[in-house]
C-alpha cells in the first residue's frame, strides 16, 4: 500500500515558503499520508495536519500573513545581557512563541491530528533525534523550534530538548523509517541571493543554521533516494531573504505557489533531486 509523506525542514521566516507549497500541491489534490517536520517545518506540519488539504493551507497562509517578528522572536535587553556575561543560557524569551503557538493550532494533542504528524527534536545531551507523535502538542513543537542559544532548551519527557534542525539526520530519515513510499521534501531554501551576512546576532545564527540544514538535508536525500520515491520541490531560486526577515511572507508565499505549480506541470528541471539545495550564489551585477 502507497503511503506519501510531505516531510518540513526547518527555516525561520522562510518556512512561509512551504505554505506556497502546500498550497500548489493542494491544488493538485496531492495530500500527505503523514507529516513529518523539524523546526518550523514542524510547526507548518502539525498546523496542516489538523486540515490537511485546500483550505487547511489557506488557514495558514491567513497566519503566516499575521506573523510580525517581535512575535516570535522578542528581544529582551535583560536576557541579552545575561547571556553575554555568561549567565545566561539564551537571548529570547520563548513564552510568546508557545503562547502563539497555543493560540493557532487547532488541537492540543498530536494524537487528535486528521492525519499523523511527527515532531522532530534534538537531545541537547546526546545529539539524538527526538520523534514525538502523540502527547502534548504545544511542548513538543516548542522544542522542535527551541534554535541553540536563541532559545531555551525544552524539558520534556525527562529530556533537554532543542531545535529538530540540529540533530545528525532530517525528517527524511523517519518518514522513511515510518513506511513512507512517497516521500514529497519540502524545503525552505537557501539565500542565495545575498550580498552580505544578515546584521545581528539572531539573524546569523538562524542563517547559519539554515545552511546547514540545507546542506544535511542534500546529504539525507541522496542517503535515502533509493529507498523511496523521493521528491525535492525546488525552492526558491534566486532568494535574497535571510531566515530572520519577516517582512517578505507574502511574497515568498505567492512565488513558492507559482513555482511548484510550474514544477508539477512542468516536472524537475534537473532528475538529480539534489540540485535545488546545492550550495550556490548569485553574484550582484
Amino acid at each position: 500500500m502507497a503511503l506519501t509523506a510531505f516531510v518540513l525542514a526547518g527555516g525561520g521566516s522562510l518556512g512561509a515558503v512551504q505554505v506556497g507549497m502546500l498550497k500548489a500541491l493542494c491544488q493538485r489534490r496531492i495530500v500527505p499520508d503523514l507529516l513529518v517536520g523539524a523546526s518550523v517545518g514542524a510547526i507548518n506540519a502539525a498546523y496542516f495536519a489538523a486540515r490537511p488539504d485546500a483550505a487547511g493551507a489557506a488557514a495558514l497562509e491567513q497566519v503566516w500573513l499575521g506573523l510580525r517578528r517581535a512575535e516570535v522572536f522578542p528581544l529582551s535587553l535583560r536576557h541579552s545581557l545575561s547571556c553575554l556575561l555568561g549567565s545566561g543560557q539564551y537571548l529570547v524569551d520563548s513564552a510568546p512563541l508557545q503562547a502563539l503557538i497555543a493560540a493557532q493550532l487547532p488541537y492540543s494533542r498530536l494524537e487528535q491530528a486528521t492525519v499523523p504528524c511527527h515532531v522532530i527534536a534534538t537531545d541537547v545531551l546526546d545529539g539524538s533525534e527526538v520523534d514525538f507523535s502523540d502527547g502534548p502538542a504545544v511542548p513538543a513543537l516548542l522544542a522542535s523550534a527551541a534554535i541553540p542559544v536563541v532559545f531555551p532548551p525544552v524539558q520534556l519527557g525527562g529530556r533537554y530538548l532543542a531545535d529538530g534542525g540540529v540533530g545528525g539526520l532530517t525528517p527524511i530519515s523517519v518518514a522513511c523509517a515510518l513506511g513512507a513510499t512517497r516521500v514529497l521534501v519540502l524545503p525552505t531554501g537557501r539565500s542565495c541571493a545575498l550580498q552580505v551576512p544578515p546584521r545581528g546576532a539572531i539573524a546569523i545564527a538562524l542563517h547559519t543554521l539554515n545552511q546547514m540544514a540545507m546542506r544535511q538535508l542534500q546529504a539525507d536525500i541522496e542517503r535515502f533516494a533509493g529507498r523511496c520515491d523521493l521528491q525535492v520541490v525546488p525552492p526558491l531560486c534566486p532568494l535574497a531573504v535571510h531566515a530572520y526577515d519577516f517582512s517578505h511572507t507574502s511574497e515568498l508565499i505567492g512565488r513558492a505557489e507559482v513555482s511548484t505549480a510550474a514544477w508539477l506541470r512542468d516536472g524537475p528541471e534537473d532528475p538529480d533531486p539534489r540540485w535545488p539545495l546545492a550550495p550556490h550564489r548569485h553574484p550582484h551585477h
